[in-house]
């Protein structure tokens, strides 16, 4: 028993870190700050100006959903394994939209493949919580 409640606090951290990173991707550079990488991704995608601004925004908002999700529903894989199927098509996306933003500082690749790691290990953790032992 003392064994489980071990993994609580790990479990804890892992989606408290996820549901800031989300929510600071849905507010900042997508909401508060549209920034211009995010715009012309959606540009790319054949959308004008305005209606790039708006996808961008909308973007955000679904940023800041999902990132809820790690809040309200803290014993479930599934939420992490949406989180690195989601990962993997936004990675894939920019490397399709802007393969550039792969060689700056602070990329995609570094971020997501962060998150995605976090998921992993929450997902071990959750089987070692659930299990008979």
């Amino acid at each position: 028993m003392m064994y489980k409640q071990c993994l609580e606090k790990p479990l804890q951290l892992i989606q408290l870190t996820l549901a800031v990173l989300w929510i600071y991707q849905g507010v900042i550079p997508k909401i508060l700050f549209q920034s211009k990488a995010e715009i012309n991704i959606w540009q790319t995608m054949g959308f004008e100006l305005d209606m790039a601004k708006i996808c961008v925004a909308l973007s955000g908002v679904l940023e800041i959903m999902f990132g809820c999700t790690f809040l309200m529903w803290q014993r479930t894989a599934l939420i992490h394994q949406l989180n690195i199927l989601g990962l993997t098509g936004l990675l894939l996306l920019i490397m399709i939209t802007d393969p550039l933003q792969l060689s700056t500082a602070f990329n995609p690749v570094v971020m997501n493949i962060a998150m995605m790691v976090l998921s992993i290990i929450a997902i071990q953790l959750l089987k070692l919580r659930n299990s008979p032992l």
